[in-house]
């Protein structure tokens, strides 16, 4: 149950830190707000990390595949993607096709067990519910 009170808190997060980088972007320009988001995280992780533990910084030079670390490269990219399509699209309509992206891409890895995940059987349910949430983007996106 927690998991899933802390993926609904994520998703809220997400799109409420959009529409914020959206309209910083309006002011200062797409690579200083980018900037200015990937420097607040660093800011607010490393008091985290002062806060509650000291795991090994070294340690980050352990992680195999290295490819896995460029998570932060992929946050920036996530972070321009998010603000070009609110600016495109609303704050709304960009969370629900960026949601649905997510859910395909999510569900493609697991079923390949790509980038060391557990593979998973095809699910015809799981599937069904892919289409049903496309056929809720077509119903959203009608316009009358």
């Amino acid at each position: 149950m927690i998991g899933f009170l802390i993926a609904l808190l994520s998703g809220a997060l997400m799109s409420v830190q959009g529409v914020f980088n959206t309209q910083v972007t309006r002011t200062t320009g797409m690579w200083v707000s980018n900037a200015w988001v990937q420097f607040s995280a660093f800011a607010v992780c490393a008091v985290m990390w002062l806060v509650m533990g000291r795991d090994q910084v070294s340690a980050i030079a352990r992680v195999e595949p290295k490819y896995m670390l460029l998570g932060g490269a992929i946050g920036a990219g996530i972070t321009w993607t998010v603000i070009k399509s609110i600016e495109a699209l609303g704050p709304a309509k960009s969370a629900l096709l960026i949601v649905i992206a997510q859910l395909t891409v999510a569900y493609v890895i697991e079923l390949f067990g790509m980038f060391g995940m557990e593979k998973a059987p095809w699910d015809w349910v799981k599937a069904g519910g892919l289409v049903l949430a496309l056929v809720g983007i077509a119903i959203f996106q009608w316009e009358r």
